[in-house]
């Protein structure tokens, strides 16, 4: 028998630290005060996904190459300044120039292409997906829901506070709920199942149809990756049943491994990297085992896989998408535990 051997790594990761996205009426820091304006990334930002870059380059430092080929390599990300930025940062940490690859001595960086998925057309990577009236109409319900009022009752009446009064830590750690809260109201807590069909079910189709690709091609591509966002991980995690019920953070990066076992059967391995400082959580999808073969994972997903679509979310040609409240709600918390750490430069 032949050893164990990686066929492919598939990275979905949030896009790095970042300068607010929107303000809120009592904010005393307006977006002129920062370099780039609102929702770019910071060098902080940078730096987090060089070293997630270098730690991809040590994880697979015996199956990727350690020069960037094209055929084995491909990253997507969404159409934002900072997902692009992001795929560029990690990229420097993943393929510093060698040899041959090195075009200025005094620059060690090499250009490698981020493709785009442009914002009108995005379908897989930015969430929630709009123009699903059925989504719209599962969200509507899930507000008024007795599992959604009830985990947010403790919560009501903090959001008239302005800065200087509610910025007390016992105040943020409920804000801090609130946001992990709306996230979670955005793709489950009602009718999750459905709604992972409509939303996160949709990446987890193009995950498996990639890695049921590698599984079954001579041309082996050995790593593709997604620069996204919060929202991206959250749909995805829920939809896998997987999610913590933490708010992913900056650099938070989610993999997929596929592995020729042995025996010649191939197996999935997932690993959820929220923290830099220590080891990847290694996922195990319900149902199966940490190491889970391909065609019972393939097994288990089915319901949060639809065929079509469209005619699942009730979708007609000239209906334009829409936002759905709760993703204003989760943008809303988030904004403020955003604003909070800058002002008192500490994480919660």
């Amino acid at each position: 028998l032949r050893p164990r051997m990686t066929y492919l790594g598939k990275y979905v990761f949030r896009h790095g630290d970042r300068t607010p996205v929107v303000n809120f009426p009592t904010d005393p820091h307006k977006e002129s005060e920062w370099p780039q304006g609102f929702g770019q990334l910071t060098k902080t930002g940078m730096q987090q996904l060089f070293k997630l870059g270098q730690y991809t380059r040590e994880r697979y430092s015996n199956f990727l190459n350690s020069t960037y080929n094209r055929q084995e390599f491909y990253i997507q990300s969404t159409d934002y300044d900072r997902t692009i930025m992001s795929a560029q940062s990690y990229l420097s940490g993943l393929f510093p120039p060698t040899s041959s690859q090195i075009w200025n001595p005094e620059l060690l960086w090499q250009p490698i292409p981020v493709h785009v998925l442009q914002k009108s057309t995005d379908q897989m990577l930015h969430f929630p997906l709009t123009g699903c009236p059925r989504f719209d109409e599962l969200q509507n319900k899930t507000q008024t829901s007795s599992e959604f009022q009830n985990r947010i009752q403790p919560y009501m009446g903090i959001h008239n506070y302005t800065l200087p009064v509610w910025a007390t830590k016992d105040v943020i750690d409920k804000m801090e709920k609130l946001a992990e809260l709306s996230l979670l109201s955005l793709f489950g807590l009602y009718k999750t199942e459905e709604k992972s069909r409509l939303q996160g079910g949709v990446l987890v189709n193009a995950i498996l149809k990639s890695i049921k690709q590698a599984a079954n091609s001579s041309k082996q591509r050995k790593m593709e990756v997604y620069s996204a966002h919060d929202t991206t991980l959250g749909a995805l995690q829920i939809a896998l049943n997987i999610f913590n019920g933490k708010l992913p953070p900056y650099a938070s990066c989610q993999f997929f491994e596929l592995y020729q076992e042995s025996s010649g059967q191939y197996s999935i391995e997932m690993h959820y990297r929220n923290d830099s400082s220590k080891d990847p959580y290694v996922l195990t999808l319900p149902g199966c085992t940490s190491s889970c073969p391909l065609e019972k994972f393939a097994e288990l997903v089915s319901p949060v896989i639809t065929e079509n679509w469209s005619k699942e979310c009730g979708k007609k040609d000239k209906m334009k998408g829409s936002v759905t409240a709760p993703y204003f709600l989760h943008k809303t918390w988030r904004q403020k535990l955003y604003q909070w750490r800058r002002n008192n430069y500490q994480d919660i």
